[in-house]
């Protein structure tokens, strides 16, 4: 076994910071939290999360609450806690690239971009599970990374990764992603128009967030793995394909040359992908319970429905043109979401908003980080104002 390793957690409140930290505590001989961050919507979450793990040091991303978490630590380990605590919206970048082993950016959203490249620049392990900032930053991020200092946490990647151990780049015909299909697998987009926000939320399989979980809904989740695949392990994009499986015990799978498939299977349970970032190239015994084999099932795999859910197309288009238009995919998307759940949109017209942002998108320069932010926010201001003019 590996000496332990010294684990930075970026969006620690959330779902897969919540889950790394159960993984960490269940094995205190191979990892130890060095850092915390999360943005301050849950303070009182992040304070306990600091005090039980002891950590040096806490980023928060919104400063104004600095002066209530700050009240909330000494309520938990008195006034000489001697906890760092940094904050801003420049504070997990600054806590990603202090000393540790692995950085686990498990942070939601394009925010995840400076944290990303301050990790890969400090020379650290990059567990990603924040997709958001390799799909916006694209070669950005590519090209500051030494080769093997990503290691995916998506389960579809992480399974990827595993799978590609199977044999040598050249015997690599394609990569097949497995999506569940989400709440509304089988309909027709004509049967998605009246589709409530609680019912977008009631994931078959997975427990995530809400804009995650809407994004299975949409499978935009599916569309932005097809680009991190690309990214990740430079295969081109015709060669990358999607299939809905609703089990969710087949992850993701590599077709090889000579008409082979290696599947990585496993529970749905997302505490594996991310012991194995953490771990990386080491597996971690024990992550969570195996499956069992001595009971029948049946895995089923079923072809995408393009029509009833266009993000995977829309993501392809993206992807392919490159630049800032996947960043331009992302912002839109986002934007369209919270206005979703905000009964301000429909369902489908999510990613008929998304399709024509991307319409009115044109290529501008170079890619840099000032570019990709401005495409962003631009995306996020168009998807508002042809949202404004839905009929």
């Amino acid at each position: 076994m590996s000496e332990r390793r010294d684990v930075v957690l970026l969006g620690s409140t959330g779902s897969i910071g919540t889950q790394a930290i159960d993984v960490v505590q269940r094995n205190p001989d191979r990892f130890q939290v060095v850092g915390l961050a999360a943005g301050g919507g849950n303070l009182e979450l992040l304070a306990d999360q600091a005090v039980l793990l002891q950590v040096p040091v806490v980023a928060l991303g919104d400063a104004e609450r600095l002066a209530a978490f700050t009240v909330l630590l000494e309520e938990r380990a008195g006034a000489d806690h001697g906890i760092e605590v940094l904050s801003g919206p420049d504070a997990a970048a600054r806590l990603a690239a202090r000393p540790c082993d692995v950085v686990l950016n498990g942070i939601t959203g394009a925010i995840g971009l400076a944290p990303t490249l301050a990790a890969l620049g400090a020379g650290h392990t990059l567990a990603l599970a924040n997709k958001e900032s390799l799909i916006i930053g694209g070669e950005l991020v590519t090209s500051a990374a030494a080769p093997g200092q990503i290691v995916p946490v998506d389960s579809e990647h992480s399974a990827l990764a595993q799978a590609l151990r199977g044999g040598t780049a050249e015997e690599v015909k394609r990569l097949v992603v497995t999506a569940s299909g989400g709440p509304f697998r089988g309909r027709t987009r004509a049967e998605m128009a009246t589709v409530t926000p609680d019912q977008a939320l009631k994931h078959p399989t997975w427990d995530m967030g809400p804009m995650v979980t809407t994004n299975s809904a949409t499978l935009v989740n599916k569309g932005l793995e097809v680009i991190e695949a690309h990214l990740l392990f430079g295969i081109p994009f015709d060669r990358i394909d999607v299939v809905v499986h609703p089990q969710s015990i087949v992850h993701s799978m590599v077709e090889f040359t000579d008409g082979s498939t290696l599947a990585q299977c496993s529970p749905p349970d997302m505490r594996l992908p991310i012991a194995l970032g953490l771990s990386w190239p080491d597996r971690v015994p024990e992550a969570i319970p195996g499956l069992d084999w001595t009971r029948a099932s049946t895995w089923e795999f079923f072809p995408l429905d393009d029509e009833a859910f266009p993000g995977v197309r829309l993501a392809r288009l993206a992807g392919e043109r490159a630049g800032t238009y996947p960043a331009v995919y992302n912002a839109a998307n986002e934007e369209c979401v919270w206005a979703f759940h905000a009964g301000k949109i429909g369902f489908n017209q999510i990613l008929d908003v998304v399709e024509a942002v991307l319409g009115d998108h044109s290529e501008q320069g170079e890619l840099t980080i000032e570019a990709v932010l401005a495409a962003d926010a631009w995306a996020r201001r168009r998807a508002h104002e042809r949202m404004a003019n839905l009929g």
